[in-house]
């Protein structure tokens, strides 16, 4: 039985601290999403199509698939049929310029203490050359090991360093257009394939990164993998922490496929959310609790984490005005309160293609470095 439920969190992330999130991968090709309304306030105001208008950039496949949205207009008038694995190559020869260094020596100066890398997205491709193959699209990895250069240059600076992976979404498993969290949860990947390609690929992070944070993002096919997973986690790194976002209902999950079932689930999350009313809701599983962007109560006892980036989304956007993001002192400000709360501020860097972090994100970081005497 996983211990995550009665396990005291580690002492190493329960003080209050900064960590650094970074969004990077092929979606900084066409690096857009409708700007201008955070997540929290869709899902309150615009229910119905708030996975389509987020200013996630990094959910740009799944908005060209659905019909009405902005990115598919977009896409369509810019690249006309192009499917978004074309986007591939461009990714591949931009990132060759990445300097692990570097954002070691920016994360250092910003006064963070722990780094957690997105190592695959929901668009499944993963930035490591992993052993496990996919099989709908094989080869869907990259050849240079992104992961692991990062892992050994945050360390060098005595930093932790921790993966995102996304086991509740893999668009090469399962790829049925997604406007709303009803549709989300009905594009889980619940068949055998997946689970036990999730399995082994986390077993495979932990096995050669050994991450102080295991970061799973927005849920997991089914429960026991979820308990062998944290088993297998603590026995190889015994002060690593995960998330809280392993939700792992099956049969939930596959009902949700039924149009039917899915309408009625989202009318009651609809009214239950109108006017952008928060809920803190128990997680079986998980060392903190992550709130995203405002979406979320912040939990009265358990340890948490603010999770956001400094503009309105994670991915590069060419789309953000300078207005969408953080200043310095909003940062700061945003420091203290999320520290002051007995919370961790993971905040987020969407670097461009060829690895740069764009001057609007990295000033308030330096500053708030310099704020924290670094």
């Amino acid at each position: 039985m996983a211990e995550s439920d009665t396990r005291p969190c580690p002492e190493w992330y329960a003080k209050p601290q900064l960590g650094i999130f970074i969004h990077w991968g092929i979606f900084t090709i066409p690096a857009w999403a409708p700007r201008g309304r955070a997540i929290h306030e869709l899902i309150g105001d615009d229910y119905d199509m708030s996975a389509v208008l987020t200013p996630y950039s990094e959910w740009y496949e799944n908005a060209m698939r659905v019909e009405g949205s902005p990115t598919r207009a977009r896409h369509k008038q810019l690249y006309g049929d192009k499917p978004f694995t074309d986007f591939r190559p461009e990714f591949d020869a931009a990132s060759q310029s990445f300097d692990a260094d570097a954002w070691a020596d920016f994360f250092v100066a910003c006064g963070a203490t722990y780094v957690v890398f997105v190592t695959k997205h929901h668009d499944g491709y993963c930035l490591w050359p992993t052993d496990v193959p996919n099989p709908h699209r094989p080869g869907w990895n990259t050849q240079r090991d992104f992961t692991g250069e990062l892992a050994d240059a945050v360390r060098a600076r005595g930093l932790r360093f921790g993966v995102y992976y996304s086991g509740g979404l893999d668009w090469t498993f399962r790829n049925t257009p997604i406007a709303n969290i009803g549709d989300m949860f009905a594009c889980v990947p619940t068949e055998q394939d997946y689970r036990d390609y999730a399995l082994a690929q986390a077993k495979e992070l932990i096995d050669r990164y050994k991450p102080s944070v295991f970061w799973n993002d927005i849920c997991w096919p089914d429960v026991d993998s979820v308990i062998a997973l944290h088993d297998y986690y603590y026995a190889a790194v015994p002060d690593g922490v995960t998330n809280d976002r392993w939700l792992a209902a099956t049969d939930f999950f596959n009902s949700l496929r039924e149009p039917e079932s899915r309408a009625s689930f989202n009318a009651m999350l609809k009214a239950r959310t109108a006017g952008g009313m928060q809920e803190e809701t128990p997680a079986p599983f998980g060392d903190f609790r992550c709130v995203e962007f405002g979406l979320g109560a912040i939990p009265k006892t358990q340890k948490w984490e603010s999770c956001r980036g400094l503009g309105l989304g994670f991915g590069y956007n060419t789309d953000e005005l300078p207005e969408d993001f953080l200043d310095a002192q909003g940062l700061i400000d945003l420091y203290t309160d999320v520290t002051t709360k007995r919370g961790n501020l993971l905040i987020n860097i969407g670097p461009r293609a060829d690895g740069s972090i764009p001057e609007l994100q990295s000033a308030p970081l330096l500053a708030l470095g310099k704020n924290l005497g670094r």
